[in-house]
């Protein structure tokens, strides 16, 4: 059974840095893309990051040049780095892994994953 454990959240201030966290469980983490996506309130889920089971990293417009996703396999863990957070950031943050091990292309669509994570809160004050 996949399970995927997000961590990492909590309140900040505009301007700062957190580090999310996903810890990964029942697959075997290094043939999976990851991803990344955040709901913010009153608004549906949106795609933020995602890092192929190659390593290759791919952002939202929204925060290319501020966040970066990283993993790693030795300890089945997929990482945000998150930083000069704006308020508009602020939102629940889910951790998932792709359908299938070793896809193909960019995976920026809901459908393209199977397992999600609890989410973990950010809230970045102004």
């Amino acid at each position: 059974q996949v399970h995927l454990v997000d961590s990492g959240g909590g309140l900040v201030q505009a301007g700062s840095s957190l580090r999310l966290s996903c810890a990964a469980s029942g697959l075997a983490f290094s043939s999976f893309s990851m991803g990344w996506f955040r709901q913010a309130p009153g608004k549906e889920r949106e795609f933020v990051a995602t890092i192929s089971w190659s390593g290759t990293g791919s952002y939202a417009d929204s925060v290319k040049g501020r966040f970066t996703i990283s993993r790693d396999n030795a300890k089945n863990t997929v990482y945000l780095q998150m930083n000069s957070l704006k308020p508009e950031d602020t939102a629940v943050y889910y951790c998932s892994a792709a359908a299938g091990p070793y896809s193909r292309g960019t995976l920026y669509r809901e459908y393209d994953y199977n397992y999600w994570g609890q989410g973990t809160q950010v809230t970045v004050s102004s």
